[in-house]
């Protein structure tokens, strides 16, 4: 059994996929070819916005996106301890400093609640753990919210809090692509969306991508500038700093096909996600995941909550011992990493994402997972 899929799909998609690389084999546009332009175009329309800019991974857009905000160095991004740390690694990378905000045990996604009542406190300067980061809320620039596991983050009540505030919302549709709130999909739902097409995606490649999607006609053209070194006119003349940040033009082949049946795979994982929620509605160890009224998710991943960290133990163990592949999202929260101990935070300083890293574990989750395998991962868990 595999927990990611992408031989099936492979086999599905096989004569397209080939067909789409030999072409550029042909053609020999490696970089930002005919293929990067129809993808963007595509991926634009898919999302509802103006503009899709592609780049050359997750990481990158959402370091692309700060730095066309002109987000940098004494700035602070308010983000999420429980994430990859693709999503602080990029703050850090433009020289900004993050703020981080506990999560909603429900959706494991940034509490909006907790974003109102740290930049009220810090609006007061109340000493609180945020004070460790800043005294000053003028010098918070932005929120880069994270649709976790597939589940598009509560972007209505964040896009109020940030108007609020005059605060950028980036939003990190890595995991949420595919998803939606009220119709409205994942990538669209900020002031400027960022996703990757790391082949584990609900949409990837075959190696790294990623793309920026914005209706901001001006953010766009700093966009396209920062992905091949901050030029102007021509590759030589240069306006700003930049970076290497141009999706392969190989890579936009491989998605062209994938993006073609990519709703008929988020409905299979819907499929998916209600047979596994429904064979373990009556299992007491473990917790299934919410889905708020209204929203979509991409179920990049199906993650269960045990009861406890022994619980987690014992339950991951007799599913390997059956040969059935499982994972944790993620172990350790950002917090609690070595790469920001800087910061000074303490391990209790956001409880309900250490107490969830301690609990998560992740099931096998694909569009062409059958009923029988998820009948068996159900009856292993509720018979232990």
């Amino acid at each position: 059994m595999q927990f990611i899929d992408l031989k099936s799909q492979y086999k599905l998609l096989k004569e397209k996929i080939d067909s789409n690389i030999h072409k550029v084999l042909d053609h020999g546009q490696y970089v930002m070819g005919p293929e990067v332009i129809a993808l963007e175009a595509q991926l634009a329309n898919y999302a509802g916005t103006k503009h899709c800019i592609s780049c050359s991974s997750g990481t990158d857009a959402l370091v692309m996106a700060l730095m066309a905000y002109g987000i940098g160095k004494g700035d602070v991004v308010i983000t999420t301890p429980f994430t990859f740390i693709a999503t602080a690694e990029a703050i850090e990378f433009v020289g900004a400093t993050p703020l981080f905000i506990d999560i909603d045990i429900e959706t494991f996604n940034i509490s909006p609640k907790l974003i109102e009542e740290a930049l009220n406190d810090i609006s007061k300067n109340k000493n609180t753990i945020h004070s460790k980061i800043c005294t000053d809320v003028t010098k918070i620039k932005a929120i880069i919210s994270v649709d976790l596991f597939g589940l598009p983050a509560d972007a209505i009540k964040i896009n109020k809090i940030a108007k609020d505030f005059n605060l950028v919302v980036i939003e990190d549709a890595a995991q949420g692509f595919g998803g939606s709130i009220n119709g409205n999909k994942a990538g669209s739902l900020a002031d400027i969306g960022c996703t990757s097409f790391f082949p584990a995606k609900p949409l990837g490649c075959y190696g790294d991508g990623g793309a920026i999607f914005t209706n901001d006609d001006d953010i766009a053209n700093k966009l396209k500038s920062i992905r091949v070194h901050g030029q102007g006119e021509d590759k030589y003349q240069n306006v700003r700093l930049g970076l290497t940040g141009r999706l392969d033009t190989i890579q936009a082949a491989v998605l062209l096909p994938k993006l073609e049946v990519f709703d008929s795979e988020i409905e299979q994982r819907q499929n998916v996600a209600k047979l596994y929620t429904a064979n373990l509605a009556n299992v007491d160890e473990v917790t299934t995941p919410a889905t708020p009224d209204g929203y979509v998710s991409a179920w990049a991943q199906y993650t269960l909550m045990a009861k406890d960290d022994n619980h987690r133990t014992v339950i991951m163990d007799h599913l390997k011992n059956n040969n059935i592949p499982v994972a944790v999202y993620y172990p350790i929260p950002l917090h609690e990493q070595k790469v920001f101990e800087n910061l000074g935070y303490n391990p209790d300083d956001f409880s309900v994402s250490s107490n969830a890293a301690k609990r998560v574990f992740s099931l096998p989750m694909h569009p062409y997972l059958e009923t029988k395998d998820i009948e068996t991962i159900c009856d292993l868990i509720g018979t232990l």
